[in-house]
This record gives C-alpha cells, structure tokens and sequence, in this order.
C-alpha cells in the first residue's frame, strides 16, 4: 500500500507539534516545578483552627518586602479579614478549610486555588501595583457564599 506524500508530510507535520508539546510540558514540569498543584500536605478538618500554622492566621512579615500568610476558609468568611501591604510585597498564602471545599481567587492576579478540606494548599503573589484586590471564593458553599469576599490593599 502506498501513502500518498501530503498524507505523510501532515503524518510528520502533527508528528512534530506532538512532540514539541511534550517537551515543553516535561520541561515545564521536571525543569521549571510549573506541575499542577499535588496537596502534599494534609491536615485534620476538624482541628485546623487548633492547629499550630492556622491558631493566630495573621500577616507575618519573613523577610524584606515578604510576608507569610495562613487563612481558614471556612463557611461565609476567610480569616484572618482585610489585608494592608506595602507595594512590591510577596506573599506566601497557606490556606485550610474546616468544613467544604472553597474556592479562593484574588482579582487582577493570576491567583486561584481550590482550598479542600484534610488538604493545605500554598501559593505565592507579588504585589507590584498598588490598589484594591478583591478576594473572592469561586467555589460554591453553601447559601451564604456570596458573603466570602475580603480585601487587600496595597500601598
């Protein structure tokens, strides 16, 4: 049986993308730690607010312009409340649930992390502009939902 040659120049065409794909996924995952979020660590739903990381959940400054952060989300609030930051400040978000699945998004960032309950889960910002970001859970929880909204402001 004989290809015709379009057939194999599309055959070596998709060939090739395929391939470029998958290296830029393995570099991505193996060289760039860019893999998708894994819940390495977990803890007891039911004792996250006892918990030494989440019992006094405040703004912690750990280094110049860095800053460590543990929130609860827990059904209709994120604590701790309100935030106030310095321009060109990172932070360290450690966040728990006692209770549902939340979701926590921080307007005009590319923050968005689904905080399970039994799991902690970590993601980092930089605040370059100053402003109001709205923090928001994206994940339905129950009828007071629409309620789960704090802010950061950075100045």
């Amino acid at each position: 049986m004989r290809i015709h040659h379009y057939e194999k120049l599309w055959l070596m065409i998709g060939s090739f993308i395929l391939i470029i794909f998958l290296s830029i996924l393995a570099i991505q995952t193996f060289f760039l730690d860019m893999g998708p979020p894994s819940h390495a660590q977990t803890i007891n739903p039911e004792t996250v607010r006892e918990s030494e990381l989440f019992a006094n959940a405040a703004l912690t400054e750990i280094g110049e312009n860095e800053y460590k952060l543990a929130i609860i989300a827990e059904m209709f609030a994120f604590r701790p409340g309100d935030l106030e930051i310095p321009a060109g400040s990172t932070v360290h978000f450690t966040l728990a649930s006692p209770d549902v699945t939340h979701g926590f998004k921080i307007s005009d960032t590319n923050v968005n992390v689904m905080v399970v309950p039994g799991h902690i889960s970590k993601v980092s910002h930089t605040f370059s502009e100053p402003g109001e970001y709205l923090i928001l859970c994206n994940e339905y929880c129950g009828l007071g939902h629409e309620y789960m909204a704090n802010t950061i402001t950075v100045k």
